[in-house]
């Protein structure tokens, strides 16, 4: 499946909020205000992902750049989406931009229990810092993890 990237325009939000309620519990993913939030913080930016042809969104990312220090606030991919390399580019972009803000690392989070996730983002170099307990709402203890955007790449 061919896709492109693009920025967030306001007439993806509620796009991107079913997206979100699909991809994620309730008690880990976003009200409408939340997103609305992440979306607006400053330094914030969202990649969204979409079918060139349909212009269907597949998925997307929202991300800050603060003090040399990104965040990877989420990465959404619809299922159907998924293994065709939608969420590694959507990252890959997001740590060029971060990189290109000054940003040294890029931090993220992931309920304990995400296990697709947290091997996906093993395969992009990102290692575990630390665990919060109680981090969502439901509960679920968080793994933070955490990436140095300026050291070569770790084998895999």
């Amino acid at each position: 499946m061919e896709f492109s990237l693009r920025d967030f325009a306001k007439t993806d939000f509620e796009t991107l909020w079913r997206i979100d309620q699909q991809c994620f519990a309730p008690g880990i993913s976003y009200s409408q205000p939340e997103l609305a939030a992440y979306i607006r913080l400053l330094g914030s930016f969202t990649l969204v992902a979409e079918n060139p042809d349909s212009r269907d969104v597949l998925g997307f990312l929202v991300a800050t750049a603060t003090r040399h220090s990104g965040h990877i606030i989420t990465i959404d991919v619809l299922p159907e989406a998924r293994c065709l390399g939608v969420g590694s580019r959507l990252l890959s972009t997001a740590e060029d931009r971060l990189r290109a803000a000054q940003c040294s690392k890029a931090r993220l989070e992931t309920a304990v229990n995400n296990h697709a996730a947290l091997r996906f983002y093993k395969r992009h170099s990102y290692f575990v810092v630390k665990t919060i307990p109680r981090y969502y709402a439901d509960g679920v203890d968080a793994i933070v993890l955490e990436k140095h955007l300026f050291s070569p790449p770790a084998d895999k």
